[in-house]
Formats: C-alpha cells, structure tokens, sequence
C-alpha cells in the first residue's frame, strides 16, 4: 500500500498551494479518504474528509471557505485545494485512508506559511 503526497512548499500568507495525495496497491475507490496535519509541538487534527464517492465532504472549521477536498477515483488520486492560506495552517500534511478495519497513512508533506 502506498499513499504519497506531494504539493508542499513555501508559500506566503494569502497564497494558495494544491495537495495531491496518490495512491497505489489497494482499491481506492472503496476507501474514505482524508487529510490531517500536524504542527510542531500539536496533535495531528483532521483537515478535510470525503467519502468514497465523493458524495459528502466535511471540514474543520478553521479551514472551511478555504480549503476543499477532492478525488479522482480513476486516478487514484485526492487533492486538497488551499487558499487564503494563514500562518497558522504551517504543518505536515498527511493523507489517510480509511476502510475499517483499515487505515494507511501517507508519509507527510510539509507546508509552511511565511512572509
């Protein structure tokens, strides 16, 4: 199983940057699929998650009207589309997915918001 983000970087506050998380070696389009982050010093929290079929999306409220989440069931592939970013969303992204009793995680993508 395999699940590798790319997409982070540097950016400066009220830029935007697009997560990409691919997946390999299991049936991706079975699976929820989500993001999560994790600053330095704070627990890992939930970003944005969708259903399997793309049907239901939900969103922390820190980053709602700003980040949204999306996939590609004949890609294996799912995104997250960030704007208006803040100095606050500075973390490891990380892509997870979710078919109990499974779970995978991807490796992390780092993102880091400064002028």
């Amino acid at each position: 199983v395999q699940l590798v983000e790319s997409g982070g970087a540097l950016v400066q506050p009220g830029g935007s940057l697009r997560l990409s998380c691919a997946a390999s070696r299991f049936t991706f389009s079975t699976y929820d699929m989500s993001w999560y982050r994790q600053a330095p010093g704070q627990e890992r929290e939930l970003v944005a998650a969708i259903t399997s079929d793309g049907g239901s999306t939900n969103y922390a409220d820190s980053v709602k009207g700003r980040f949204t989440i999306s996939r590609d069931n004949a890609a294996n592939t799912v995104y997250l589309q960030m704007n208006s970013l803040k100095p606050e969303d500075t973390a490891v992204y990380y892509c997870h997915a979710r078919r109990p009793p499974r779970v995978y995680w991807g490796q992390g993508t780092q993102v880091t918001v400064s002028s």
